[in-house]
């Protein structure tokens, strides 16, 4: 049977706690939401032995068979078979808080919104996750680049399928990582967007050890989404604030958590500094004088990272002064007249503060 919500959960082995998914969606979700659980080049009858016996006939399984190993293929699939208002995509892992799906459902209807942000926490612990570091007296609908969306790379919450369909909207396949970054970007930038501050969380699981996006891999896989992103025309075509709001992201996130998670110096041969500095000039590229809003520490680990005459030990050391965050480098900008920026520290780590 429709419903207003298509919950849409991708799973690709029997032993992810997809039960636990399923139930969260079932026993807390379920008034106005319909379950669809993508088998990921497996059996249907796999997923079904491992689920409650009271879930099995409230789940619509599909199956999704393309020797991927990447979940865009079967969330594509899956958003595809929703009919509902509204569609929201969740890992296999991962769990609804109880009345999740109607706080959004509530909040789209009162706004007008056509994508709703879902507040992210980890674990058991419920520990926030800091993004989107929105403005504190953000109410109603948000601003692209004054919410900072950009920093919140994953479609958590509700998007409205109409909006899917009008603007040709799926996943990336084909990209181990990032397959989910060029979809939101438009939808922050292009769709009536809230952020649900308050409501019940989407909770990131801690239990799996074999999630794609931790595998590690030479920089130019990892960082292939970034120059499929940057060469799309509907990017180029987007204002320079927009485009400045979205490398600054991408920079800070992306390209320095690329060396920070490689902390070890026989990892960068000339291969991997040349992969590094072809993304990190074809950002500034992108967006020229966006790096005036970086810290000068920031602004340090960049040069680093795109003249290549630092070392190897330079530039690792570089990512991780860059994280010693409130001393004098990590707060000033690299463009004095920036400090107050909205993609300057000072007001970036006020705003992530009071995130929760």
């Amino acid at each position: 049977m429709s419903a207003p919500v298509d919950v849409v959960i991708a799973v690709h082995t029997p032993r992810r706690p997809i039960g636990r998914a399923v139930a969260s969606v079932l026993d807390g979700n379920a008034a106005h939401a319909r379950l669809t659980v993508v088998c990921h080049n497996l059996p249907a009858d796999e997923i079904a032995r491992v689920l409650a016996p009271e879930h099995r006939d409230r789940v619509r399984l599909l199956e999704h068979h393309d020797g991927v190993r990447s979940a865009a293929g079967p969330f594509n699939a899956g958003m595809r078979a929703a009919d509902g208002e509204f569609v929201s995509i969740m890992g296999s892992d991962d769990v609804l808080e109880p009345g999740a799906v109607d706080s959004w459902l509530a909040l789209a209807r009162r706004t007008g919104a056509e994508t709703v942000v879902s507040r992210l926490v980890i674990g058991d612990r419920r520990r926030p996750v800091p993004t989107p570091p929105v403005r504190p007296w953000l109410r109603g609908t948000a601003d692209a680049v004054q919410d900072r969306l950009s920093y919140r790379s994953a479609p958590l919450g509700l998007v409205a399928t109409a909006t899917r369909e009008r603007l040709c909207l799926e996943l990336v396949e084909g990209l181990p990582v990032g397959d989910d970054v060029p979809y939101v970007t438009r939808l922050w930038f292009e769709t009536r967007v809230v952020v649900d501050r308050r409501g019940p969380a989407y909770v990131i699981g801690e239990d799996a050890t074999d999630r794609v996006t931790y595998a590690p891999r030479p920089v130019a896989v990892e960082l292939a989404f970034v120059h499929h992103l940057l060469a799309q025309d509907w990017f180029t075509a987007y204002p320079e604030a927009w485009r400045r709001a979205i490398v600054t992201k991408l920079t800070r996130i992306h390209l320095f958590g690329a060396v920070y998670h490689r902390s070890d110096p026989a990892f960068w041969t000339p291969e991997e500094r040349t992969a590094l500095a072809g993304v990190a000039r074809a950002l500034v590229a992108a967006a020229p004088g966006f790096e005036g809003a970086l810290s000068r520490a920031d602004r340090t680990l960049l040069d680093a990272v795109r003249s290549r005459r630092a070392s190897a030990d330079e530039m690792i050391a570089a990512a991780h002064a860059r994280r010693r965050h409130g001393t004098p480098r990590t707060v000033l900008t690299a463009d004095p007249r920036r400090l107050l920026d909205v993609e300057g520290p000072l007001r970036l780590m006020v705003a992530s503060a009071l995130v929760r």
